[in-house]
């Protein structure tokens, strides 16, 4: 199996980017993400058909993108003021944007995990297993999965609501830890009451802006 999987973005173009930009990224197909220091070892590549494997930049488990999600990502340059020197402030305050655009759409109780990583360390592999710094939590369940990669120029956060529910993930893993498939009860767009991903988009740009706005297509 080759080691070369192709990269979520082009980062040096990123790297390159003056402004704040928000960026939306969209799949024509199921697509599997690996964190930035995951093996693709994890996977069991005679499962794969046509499902591609790109890397993003950033910590975190595997992600199943799949068409419908709401995966949002952020680039903060470092001129800019919502640039913060601390890694654990910064997931936060990604953690608040998405609080407040969820109080538009549930009454439940709204979290932002303040604390270190948790989780079992064998369920790592998958992003959405565990507890973060700066994920949200609705009802006690997770609603949205937040990673995060600092360079010289800036800070890239990434973020997803999944629009179905993520267990699809499992078939793709060469070996599955007992007791993961149970800690993926996540929340999904549906049960948030998100039924409209641009107009939810909008909200969330106005709330925490202003950024440029592009969409990331992926096309395998």
């Amino acid at each position: 199996m080759s080691d070369i999987v192709l990269d979520l973005y082009d980062y040096g173009e990123l790297r390159r980017r003056t402004e704040p930009t928000m960026f939306v990224v969209r799949v024509e197909r199921p697509t599997l993400v690996l964190g930035g220091s995951q093996s693709q070892e994890v996977i069991d590549t005679t499962r794969l058909g046509i499902t591609p494997i790109v890397r993003r930049r950033g910590g975190g488990g595997l992600v199943l993108l799949q068409p419908g999600d709401l995966w949002v990502d952020w680039w903060i340059p470092n001129n800019d003021a919502r640039w913060l020197h601390d890694v654990h402030k910064s997931s936060l305050q990604i953690g608040e944007w998405w609080c407040q655009l969820l109080r538009h759409y549930v009454t439940g109780d709204i979290v932002v995990h303040t604390g270190s990583l948790e989780g079992a360390r064998a369920f790592r592999l998958v992003c959405f297993a565990g507890r973060g710094p700066g994920e949200v939590f609705v009802d006690g369940r997770k609603a949205v999965g937040v990673t995060q990669w600092r360079v010289r120029e800036g800070i890239f956060l990434s973020t997803v609501v999944h629009a179905h529910h993520s267990a699809a993930v499992l078939d793709f893993l060469r070996s599955v830890p007992e007791g993961l498939a149970e800690s993926l009860d996540h929340q999904v767009l549906s049960s948030l009451g998100i039924r409209q991903i641009d107009v939810a988009v909008e909200q969330l740009r106005a709330l925490s802006g202003p950024w440029d706005l592009l969409t990331h297509q992926l096309h395998f």
